[in-house]
């Protein structure tokens, strides 16, 4: 399940103790911050969660699925985000750190 702008209001409100209002108005100033800053090809940084970058892609031969048409894509700009270590090993290990690989013996781990 996804979560949402306004279960990030309330988990602000009830974590931090501001008001609804308050609560509001930081998560929306937040996420204008990040809007503004990729808008204008900046990457976004945030430790310990990840990067967001605006990538160019090239313009680029495609096809319409339903018609089977061939068709030239126009460049454009995407966003892609990359999580950083600390995330990525809460998210698999589901406490941040490191599991320890076990090998049986003899065998290599490649």
């Amino acid at each position: 399940m996804a979560i949402t702008k306004v279960q990030l209001v309330e988990n602000v409100q009830h974590e931090v103790g501001f008001s609804r209002n308050d609560s509001v108005e930081i998560i929306e100033t937040l996420l204008e911050l990040i809007k503004h800053s990729l808008e204008q090809g900046d990457d976004v940084m945030i430790s310990n969660f990840g990067k967001f970058r605006v990538r160019e892609k090239e313009a680029r031969r495609g096809r319409n699925p339903a018609t089977g048409e061939s068709l030239i894509l126009d460049p454009r700009r995407v966003v892609t985000f990359k999580c950083s270590g600390k995330l990525r090993d809460l998210v698999n290990n589901g406490n941040g750190k490191k599991k320890k690989k076990r090998v049986a013996k003899g065998l290599r781990v490649k």
